[in-house]
Formats: C-alpha cells, structure tokens, sequence
C-alpha cells in the first residue's frame, strides 16, 4: 500500500492511513482486501473491495489531482503524454492508474487527456499457485505441451492474474504436475499482465518468457512469431477480428495459445462471433469459466 500512497499529498496520505487504520481494528478489512482506490474531483475517496466500497469522506480537488498526477509522472507529465492518451499509467510495483478527463483529439486519435477529473488506483498483487488447477486442466501430458484454452469470466473475478499465474508456471516449468518450461510470448497491449515499468516486469512471469507492450494483439502476435519463436503465447481480453486472425496464424504456426475474455456462459463466447468461430472451428480447445 505505501507504494500506491506515497503518490498522495501528505494530508491525503494521512487520512488514508488513518482511515485504514481505524477499519482494520474494527475489523471491517484487511489492507490486502482493497483492489482500488478511485478519487474523482469534487467527490469522496473511494476504496473498492471485491464485494463493497469504503467511501472516506474527503472531497478531492483538482489542484490535489494535478499533484498527483505530477508525482506519478515524476514531475515530467509530458514524458508520460502517450501513456496518457491511452488512459492508464503503470508505475513501479506493476500497479496501473486509470486516467480520464477530456480527450485531445487529432486526426481522429486521442494525443492527450487534459483537464483531468479522475484517477483510479488499481492495486496489482501476484497469487502465485492461484492458476495451478486449471493449468493441470490445460495440460496435454503426452505431447508436452497445453491445449489451446481461453479463461472466461466477468470483469474483476481475477482471470488476468490466474493467466499470469499460468505463463509463469509454463515459463519456469511445472515438472510436477507434467510440463516442462517452454518459450512463452506474451502480448501485454495494457501493460497488465507483465506490468513492465522502464521496460522491466514488475511481475513474476517466469524465465523462459518474452513481452510486447503497447501494441494490439494482432500485431504482438505476429511479431512475436516473426521474432522470438513461442512455443506459447498468451493475450488477455482477445474479441476483435483482427484478434481472432492473428491467433489462427498462430495456431497453425504450431503455437499453442493461451487467451482471456469476458463473459459468464458459452452463449456469450458464442455470441461474440469472431471468437464463437475459434469455438466452432475446434480451435480452442479448452474453456475455462471462473465463477
């Protein structure tokens, strides 16, 4: 946590601390229970835990969003400009800040956000084993290899970090449950599964794995191939056609894959149709739904 509130102005910093200080003795939390913080200008701080918000009554303004956003971009805003644009910054520890405000738009494209009135804290942790039971699924122990699978779930039910988990078991080995390392590509296009920050992973996604950052899937994909010969490679939140072309060259490459989508049921896969299509095509052969 005090990597998230250093960010803060001392007496933001403060009345969080005391804050969480008061709900942890009255054993309305644990800190470890907090997955966002969201301040928003003019309105009360927020704390999101899995299944409620804290609401600290403390109005934010947006002189104290700026300083934060300063700080965040170590006084150099404009080094972070196409960070920006995209609206989220990861800073060190592979924790990303969600950014929005007013879009400046050029060519069609957002070059920059100004007049920014929101920022949302997502708190990155690592649960390593958390993906170990459905890695066993996935594995196919007689060709040393894993079957083509997609992890399925809601927004916030944690697949992005049970596919972390995954790559970095493959990544490493996981000998004990029948898999050897193997060379792992990962298309990071939000900066979520790696985190890098200055180009290094603040998370564990094992020795054997390569990143791309900040491109679309389809084109990670295919340099990856190009580049770095995956055995794997693994995507999060794939559901475009472009998604869906760059994975089937990569599958008939002899790559296996690994991807994440939204969703709660196959009726929902089926009714994304590029992705119902890898389905129906027997290309993905696995499915994995977390509840």
């Amino acid at each position: 946590m005090e990597e998230i509130l250093k960010y803060f102005p001392e007496e933001i910093n403060k009345i969080i601390k005391k804050f969480l200080e008061t709900s942890t003795n009255a054993g309305k939390l644990e800190t470890n229970d907090i997955q966002e913080i969201r301040i928003r200008v003019s309105r009360s701080i927020i704390l999101k835990l899995r299944q409620a918000d804290l609401i600290i009554d403390y109005k934010i303004t947006e002189k104290e969003i700026l300083q934060i956003l300063e700080r965040i971009c170590e006084n150099s805003i404009y080094a972070y400009k196409n960070q920006i644009s995209e609206g989220y910054i990861t800073v060190k520890g592979g924790h990303r800040i969600g950014v929005t405000g007013t879009g400046v738009i050029e060519d069609g494209k957002i070059i920059n956000i100004k007049y920014i009135s929101s920022l949302n804290f997502r708190i990155a942790r690592e649960i390593k084993g958390c993906g170990t039971n459905i890695l066993r699924q996935m594995i196919c122990q007689e060709k040393d290899t894993i079957y083509n699978s997609i992890i399925v779930s809601p927004p916030g039910r944690g697949k992005t970090t049970i596919l972390r988990d995954i790559i970095r078991q493959i990544s490493n080995g996981a000998v004990e449950i029948g898999l050897n390392g193997k060379n792992c590509g990962v298309v990071d296009e939000r900066g979520e599964i790696a985190a890098c920050f200055h180009g290094i992973p603040q998370n564990d996604i094992g020795i054997r794995t390569d990143i791309i950052e900040n491109v679309s899937k389809s084109q990670g994909i295919i340099m990856l191939i190009r580049s770095m010969s995956p055995e794997i490679i693994a995507c999060d939140e794939i559901g475009t056609k472009e998604d869906v072309e760059a994975i089937k060259l990569a599958i008939c490459s002899g790559v296996k894959g690994i991807f994440t989508m939204h969703g709660e049921n196959l009726e929902d896969i089926k009714n994304r149709k590029e992705v119902g299509e890898l389905i129906e095509n027997k290309i993905i052969q696995k499915i994995f739904f977390l509840p």
